[in-house]
């Protein structure tokens, strides 16, 4: 089979041998054609999707495909799956569980206590006092879930159906579950229902104190929501990977702001010892004339 890896972001000439290594009786190809069959894609150059005339399947290299589905040129008909990646679904679980213990633990206050050589204990919490809650369920959700639960966290998660996971809380209304959180960590899927969803009156129900860990999707955010909800105490601290420009200018106020943790959208990379074989199954899946796994519900918007 011919298939085309575009990217702009995600490195070619990196990823292509390994690809070449794995699948040895196909071709790769740089430039977007009307015979491609399949398609590997992240932030594919303008134009590529419309090309793509016989194409029989496009792979994303990401779990988050929003940008693919707003794309004019996307194919209709053409089957869109995303990369259900082992190795990123454990990286995005240490960071929320990084997260979680940096704010549980109070190292966001003891560093700021060193700048100031400030010796001063903090109350200490058991993980059983404290209750995540999760927004999105899925791969990544329900994974850092399961890690919480273990650590002796209360855990509750948010989702459009209810999802039956051992040890954690289920809602599918989101007010009753802010109003039991501590932590809230954000791992939606970014749709027209979730857009600004972490905005100022969803921040309130939060408890007292509490933190905001964004790793999904910049615009989930409201942040002068956010800002006012820090620079009242309400919020103690929030921790943001993702952003509405990135990478996020040096002029921004942000990177002084003494309530926020700034990582360079670095939550969860795309791990290519854990991805390939799951892009390996998809092409054999479409070779053999069956369904590719993780398709994209595009009514849904993941």
């Amino acid at each position: 089979m011919k298939i085309l890896f575009a990217s702009e972001t995600e490195k070619a000439e990196f990823w292509i041998p390994l690809l070449e290594q794995a699948l040895p009786e196909d071709r790769f190809v740089g430039e977007a054609a009307a015979d491609v069959d399949i398609a590997i894609v992240a932030t594919p150059p303008a134009g590529t999707l419309a090309r793509l005339k016989q194409v029989k399947l496009i792979q994303s290299l990401w779990m988050g495909v929003e940008k693919l589905l707003a794309d004019p040129g996307l194919p209709r008909g053409v089957p869109l799956a995303r990369l259900i990646d082992p190795g990123m679904v454990a990286a995005m679980s240490e960071s929320v569980i990084a997260h979680v213990l940096d704010w549980h633990r109070h190292h966001y206050r003891y560093r700021a206590q060193q700048a100031e050589r400030q010796w001063r204990r903090r109350k200490q919490y058991l993980a059983s006092d404290r209750t995540v809650g999760i927004l999105g369920l899925g791969e990544l959700g329900s994974d850092a879930a399961r890690k919480l639960v273990a650590l002796g966290f209360n855990v509750a998660g948010y989702s459009r159906r209810p999802k039956a996971l051992p040890g954690v809380q289920s809602f599918t209304e989101l007010a009753p579950l802010l109003r039991i959180t501590d932590a809230l960590v954000c791992l939606l899927p970014l749709t027209r229902e979730t857009h600004g969803i972490l905005n100022g009156r969803n921040l309130a129900l939060l408890k007292k104190h509490s933190c905001v860990i964004n790793l999904a999707r910049g615009a989930h955010l409201v942040m002068s929501d956010l800002l006012r909800a820090l620079d009242s105490g309400h919020v103690a601290h929030a921790y943001l990977d993702v952003f509405d420009t990135e990478p996020l200018p040096a002029s921004d106020p942000l990177w002084r702001h003494a309530g926020v943790t700034i990582t360079p959208h670095s939550a969860a990379l795309t791990e290519p010892r854990t991805a390939i074989p799951k892009i390996v199954e998809n092409v054999e899946r479409v070779r053999r004339g069956e369904t590719p796994h993780h398709l994209v519900d595009v009514a849904a918007g993941y």
